[in-house]
């Protein structure tokens, strides 16, 4: 299969980013889809299935938390539940502690507004994971989902692609380098890519898209 025959099949079958099915229009570039991004982003990085992240993020905005000030108006109980109820039920405790320490940082350093965080990095990608990974309980993976999703407003961070989607192109003959990557498709569509890349390893779908 072509390269780009390859992509338009990875993108057919999987070019949906995470922040289209959380339901987050980041593109709109206002504070509460990059606060539900980056909630996603913090439930992804725990020990659990990508779907139940998932779900508990979308549990999240069901209950209304879709502003830092909203989720801060929560109880640890109200977190435990709805986490449980979503699935997330292994770490349901220690996440709804974790993550209004998540939240107070939000709001203390960047008033609860996360394109003050992108002010703040200017360009820098090193400065944005930095900051990032300031916030209780993300990590460099954490950090990588959400750089990855939010390329597609913050256009000084394109092109940027994570480790699991780079893994999953190198194993597809697609170049394992994010400005190679790019090279290969139009700038809208990239993040799609990546995205596409990332459900590939997912769901060990692999196979399927190999010659």
């Amino acid at each position: 299969m072509k390269q780009s025959e390859l992509i338009d099949a990875l993108l057919a079958e999987h070019g949906r980013t995470f922040a289209a099915e959380l339901g987050a229009p980041i593109a709109k570039n206002t504070p509460s889809p990059l606060f539900r991004l980056l909630c996603l982003a913090l439930l992804t990085s725990a020990p659990v299935q990508a779907d139940i992240a998932m779900r508990a993020a979308q549990a999240m905005a069901a209950a209304g938390w879709t502003t830092p000030d909203k989720l801060a108006a929560s109880t640890w109980r109200q977190r435990v539940d709805v986490f449980n109820g979503a699935g997330y039920a292994r770490v349901d405790e220690k996440t709804a502690t974790q993550i209004m320490d998540f939240n107070d940082h939000l709001r203390e350093a960047y008033g609860g507004d996360l394109r003050r965080l992108r002010a703040e990095a200017d360009g820098d990608i090193d400065a944005a994971k930095r900051a990032l990974k300031r916030f209780k309980g993300i990590g460099d993976t954490g950090a990588a989902i959400f750089l990855r999703e939010v390329q597609a407003v913050w256009g000084e961070f394109y092109p940027f692609a994570d480790k699991a989607s780079l893994t999953t192109a190198d194993r597809l003959g697609l170049p394992a380098d994010a400005a190679k990557l790019a090279r290969l498709i139009g700038r809208d569509d990239f993040p799609r890519l990546v995205a596409a890349l990332v459900r590939v390893k997912l769901t060990s779908d692999i196979d399927r898209f190999q010659d």
